[in-house]
């Protein structure tokens, strides 16, 4: 089974067996899946909220390095664990415990599924002449399909999305700078803190959005694969693509301003020009979004089986299993888009950005103890025993987790919850930074030592279970 391309394995571990691919597949997966439309809303962000054209780009440049450090060194888990990213949190939260921040990532793939369906489907319905809500269910139907192959061919169309994506954002960018005076709007550049906050946030939070499912992607590499490589291409990655997709919004918010954020799909495609390129533009644009809204189908599949097992036991799923937890996603988050599509989804996108403070400090947990206190061996079958190493509930995991999660509030900016601490800073939102400083320190401080002495070093007869 190991060269067949629809995909057996679910939640457990990847056999060495049937590892395969390099850390350079990394590269395109996350080159390809940040190549696209709502990536450039995000950078035009930036500008619509006030900043100029060079601290923008600066200040995105900065988040996108920093934010995806953080979601690179999750994403070099995978190869070590043969795990999918959110069933690692059993260790820091037990195995039944792990499930409270897994309901929240639920919610934001849903989320994230239907937001980026109503993008999608503009496209589609445009190239197709069906209208939205046509466009919007086909786009659905692919994703889910694609979701149930699964991995080969998530990586497949990510390597296809990563060279036909920049064909088409190079050609778009020539053809902006047509219509831009880059001279003038480099020549605007003024420092503002709280707007070069603004930007590095915004690009920080793109990347740690991630981080809950991108070792789901890694998890298939060869045990020997270097973390060190899977890093670095994984950073390079989605760092460029990011960073690429956010300094053409930053330009085209600077030189199109409302004309864009109106609609931004039928902007960018009237910016490449008409007839055949305008049809080219709208597949490319369909393209860069089925990528990652299929790592949204695929990362929501593995969150609910992952969720469910801990309290049934299950590790090995049906193809039949499987195709019923890729439809939920899929169904829920079609009826999201369904029903945003005119009116709902700013105020929706606003709540997923919201929940982005429930990730950051899972963030830190895993990243401090898969790193720093499990020096990144753990028991894996350990991971599906309530009873074993790791427990049912870990409640000082937990309740660091809470901490982390209220400490971000009074830094925390939204349209419907500013905290009190915005404006002493100027209006910049640093929560996410609190976010993953407080939990990291604290986690290490209750969780360290105690799993430092109760943990030993694995032993003959379970070093084939731990990586």
């Amino acid at each position: 089974m190991a060269g067949s391309l629809l995909e057996q394995r679910s939640i457990d571990v990847v056999p060495d067996e049937e590892r395969h691919g390099t850390a350079f597949s990394q590269f395109t997966l996350w080159l390809g899946a940040n190549l696209q439309i709502t990536a450039v809303v995000t950078g035009a962000l930036a500008v619509v909220f006030g900043g100029d054209v060079v601290w923008s780009v600066i200040g995105l440049a900065v988040g996108n390095l920093l934010g995806g450090a953080v979601m690179a060194l999750h994403s070099a888990q995978g190869p070590k664990l043969g795990l999918p990213q959110m069933i690692q949190s059993r260790a820091q939260f037990g195995v039944r415990g792990a499930v409270v921040p897994l309901l929240l990532v639920i919610l934001m793939y849903v989320g994230f599924f239907a937001s980026g369906s109503v993008l999608a489907g503009q496209a589609v319905g445009e190239l197709t002449h069906l209208g939205e809500t046509p466009g919007i269910l086909i786009f659905a139907a692919v994703s889910g399909l694609m979701a149930a192959v699964g991995y080969r061919l998530i990586h497949a169309v990510g390597r296809a999305a990563s060279v036909i994506c920049a064909l088409a954002f190079v050609y778009l960018g020539i053809r902006l700078l047509d219509r831009a005076d880059l001279a003038t709007l480099l020549a605007d550049a003024h420092f503002d803190l709280p707007m070069f906050l603004l930007a590095i946030s915004l690009s920080a939070s793109w990347q740690l959005a991630f981080g809950p499912y991108v070792a789901d992607y890694s998890r298939y590499l060869p045990r020997t694969t270097s973390t060190r490589a899977t890093f670095w291409w994984t950073l390079s990655g989605s760092a460029l693509g990011s960073q690429w997709s956010m300094a053409f919004g930053v330009l085209v918010a600077a030189t199109a301003g409302g004309a864009f954020m109106d609609n931004q799909v039928s902007y960018v495609v009237g910016l490449g020009g008409g007839g055949l390129v305008a049809a080219l533009l709208y597949f490319v644009i369909a393209l860069g979004k089925l990528t990652i809204n299929v790592l949204n189908t695929y990362g929501g599949f593995m969150s609910i089986v992952t969720s469910i097992s801990g309290f049934r036991g299950q590790r090995v799923l049906s193809p039949r299993g499987r195709a019923v937890h890729i439809a939920l996603i899929m169904v829920a988050g079609t009826a999201v888009a369904l029903l945003g599509k005119d009116s709902f989804l700013t105020a929706f996108k606003d709540f997923l950005l919201f929940l982005l403070t429930f990730f950051t400090p899972w963030s830190a947990i895993n990243l401090v103890d898969y790193y720093l206190i499990s020096r990144e061996k753990y028991d894996l079958p350990a991971l599906s025993d309530p009873n074993g190493r790791y427990g049912a509930w870990r409640w000082d995991a937990l309740t660091v987790y809470a901490i982390g999660i209220g400490v971000q509030l009074p830094f925390l900016v939204t349209h419907f919850y500013t905290g009190p601490l915005v404006a002493p800073l100027g209006g910049a939102d640093i929560s996410w930074i609190v976010g993953l400083l407080v939990p990291a320190a604290l986690y290490w401080l209750v969780a360290g030592r105690g799993r430092r002495s109760v943990e030993p070093a694995p032993t003959p007869a379970t070093a084939d279970h731990v990586s």
